[in-house]
């Protein structure tokens, strides 16, 4: 039986303004690709962009990496170790499993490693989310505008919840957990579009133009529908061949990460 308010449909263009819409749908992708990602991680480790070679290097400036839905920060260790080595100051975002209510997440983990990056650094911070991790990074821009130097996002659905019908049925799961251990000290629409908390207010705004934004995504996507994946703007916008998991591992993805750090870094 499908959730009320959830509708089986094709993939479909959103409007060019669309941001959070209060809607979520089932996305008619192909999961089985996914299985494939192995296979970008193993090209990555042969790419000289992985060794540092022919891209530009970084100013020592903070730079915190947050894990996607069901994820920890174990799986995003290689993009952080590299952002290391080309010169930056990563950080793991400290948020334990992504599998919480965001605003919670936010307020009580990935803030205290932004602060740290703060303070360590005394410069602006560097956000990079993979997934729903992406959609956390522009909620925190968008709530401390004067920390962040940029936001850039990897498969983030940052323009509506739409995505293969399985990755539904967990979320499902995961907002009866939210809701049973939190009771009334989250709202009742927690972990829906629908939810009127700091984390999707934000998102309902503007990015600010002091911040420089960067969504990255494929279209073979087997997860998320990778037109809600894109800002709407082609300068922000970047397409790279692999799949949804890869894109923490793919060379093409660290190219473009690589670029735009150094393009954020001679704004701040």
């Amino acid at each position: 039986m499908k959730r009320k308010g959830t509708a089986r449909r094709k993939s479909t263009v959103p409007p060019p303004g669309a941001r959070i819409r209060e809607h979520e749908a089932e996305a008619d992708i192909e999961i089985w690709k996914e299985a494939l990602f192995g296979a970008e991680l193993l090209l990555l480790h042969a790419s000289p962009v992985y060794y540092g070679l022919g891209i530009p290097h970084g100013n020592g400036s903070a730079v915190v990496v947050i894990p996607g839905f069901m994820g920890t920060d174990l799986y995003v260790t290689h993009l952080h170790d590299w952002l290391e080595r080309i010169g930056y100051r990563p950080y793991l975002s400290g948020i334990g499993v992504n599998a919480e209510c965001p605003n919670l997440l936010i307020r009580y983990r990935l803030s205290a490693t932004i602060d740290k990056a703060l303070a360590d650094t005394g410069g602006k911070v560097h956000l990079i989310g993979h997934s729903l991790g992406g959609i956390i990074a522009r909620s925190v821009a968008g709530q401390r505008p004067n920390d962040i130097a940029s936001v850039i996002t990897l498969g983030a659905p940052i323009r509506g919840t739409v995505m293969h019908p399985s990755i539904l049925r967990a979320a499902n799961v995961v907002r009866s957990h939210i809701l049973n251990q939190h009771g009334s000290g989250v709202l009742p629409d927690c972990y829906t579009p629908r939810c009127t908390c700091a984390f999707l207010s934000s998102l309902r705004c503007t990015t600010p133009a002091s911040i420089v934004q960067t969504a990255i995504y494929t279209k073979d996507d087997g997860i998320v529908d990778w037109r809600y994946c894109k800002t709407g703007n082609p300068d922000f916008d970047f397409e790279v061949p692999g799949t949804h998991v890869g894109l923490v591992f793919n060379s093409s993805v660290y190219t473009i990460i690589a670029e735009r750090l150094a393009e954020a870094a001679s704004y701040v």
